[in-house]
């Protein structure tokens, strides 16, 4: 269990970084700290009782998801209040007026894939996320740390405590496992 010192410690030491890089995906400083605030107070709030070195991708988890959902209300939004007069504006008058086929042409941020492409997709990232939590432990931790929390090899070898060379040895392993486990179920990336 993580003592309230090392929970401070952790995000003390997250913070910058985890604004600039939502501030970086959402492109608006003020939903950015509105973000990592609240995953901050997500992580001490739910997971308070696990060992401090979880904590570091728990909260990365918990970054991503709070993006995704500040995304998907921005979509949400963007559709319920945008002016349906402003769409009958630019047709071509004959009153054939099709919201749907609107939607899908604007910017690909709505309407952009097909109920069928998004359950696809959901079930693929699934796919892939069962996969990654069949890799050894200590295999799985590398990529997680490499390429779900974006450290370096440096930076990951701190905090497995191990060589730099270990690193890229577990992670090229995870990489050619999860292709391979991915290749068998039809999913080339």
């Amino acid at each position: 269990m993580a003592s309230d010192k090392e929970l401070n410690d952790f995000l003390r030491t997250v913070d910058r970084r985890a604004f600039k890089r939502t501030a970086y995906l959402v492109r608006d400083d003020d939903a950015a700290l509105d973000i990592v605030q609240d995953a901050m107070i997500r992580l001490a709030e739910n997971y308070f009782d696990r060992p401090a070195a979880e904590l570091p991708l728990l909260f990365q988890r918990i970054l991503s998801n709070a993006t995704m959902d500040w995304f998907r209300r921005q979509k949400v939004r963007n559709a319920v209040f945008t002016n349906l007069s402003d769409f009958e504006s630019g047709g071509d008058g004959d009153g054939d007026f099709d919201l749907l086929e609107v939607l899908e042409s604007r910017d690909g941020a709505l309407g952009a894939l097909s109920a069928a492409d998004e359950v696809g997709r959901a079930q693929i990232l699934q796919k892939i996320e069962d996969e990654v939590a069949q890799l050894p432990a200590r295999q799985r931790e590398a990529f997680l740390l490499r390429y779900w929390e974006e450290l370096d090899v440096a930076e990951t070898a701190g905090v497995m405590g191990c060589s730099e060379g270990s690193v890229k040895t577990h992670c090229s392993r995870a990489v050619h496992a999860l292709a391979k486990a991915l290749k068998a179920k039809g999913i080339t990336l």
